[in-house]
């Protein structure tokens, strides 16, 4: 796993489009390239990585960064983990999980965040194996200001 950089935003683009696409929704990719631009020009907002397998891209993570009282500190928020449906069940997943952590603790981030879809039990599985909780006293809300890169 690398950390992405400005050359790799169309490489983003389209890993997240089939991510997206996993999903049932399309992307509008000039609202992704221009968040993954932002993301890589201001690393204080957090960073994008490229999962290499045989140097072939095969995936991507993007984590944000933002401050939180309840922990005092910096949290990070897993906001996109994906790879490729032919490299899956290798390990990429737990192996980028447990470099963005070593990452977070250098960093001297505090928690590590992240949503799954209630019906993706094959991805609550890999954060469960990393060490993520359900957070039992808490359920995540969402007020959208601006229309969402994906399109239903």
């Amino acid at each position: 796993m690398r950390r992405a950089l400005a050359h790799d935003i169309p490489l983003l683009v389209g890993l997240m489009a089939e991510f997206y696409a996993e999903g049932g929704y399309a992307l509008d990719q000039t609202c992704a390239a221009n968040a993954f631009a932002a993301l890589i020009g201001d690393q204080s907002q957090g960073s994008a990585w490229v999962i290499e397998a045989d140097h072939q891209a095969v995936g991507h993570a993007v984590l944000t960064l933002r401050f939180a009282m309840e922990y005092g500190g910096t949290v990070a928020y897993l906001d996109d983990l994906y790879v490729q449906p032919p490299s899956r069940n290798k390990g990429l997943a737990a192996a980028a999980l447990a470099e963005l952590r070593k990452v977070c603790e250098k960093a001297g981030v505090r928690a590590m965040m992240v949503e799954a879809g209630v019906n993706n039990g094959p991805a609550q599985s890999v954060y469960r194996r990393a060490g993520f909780a359900e957070a039992a006293d808490r359920r995540v809300l969402a007020l959208p200001l601006a229309a969402p890169a994906h399109i239903a």
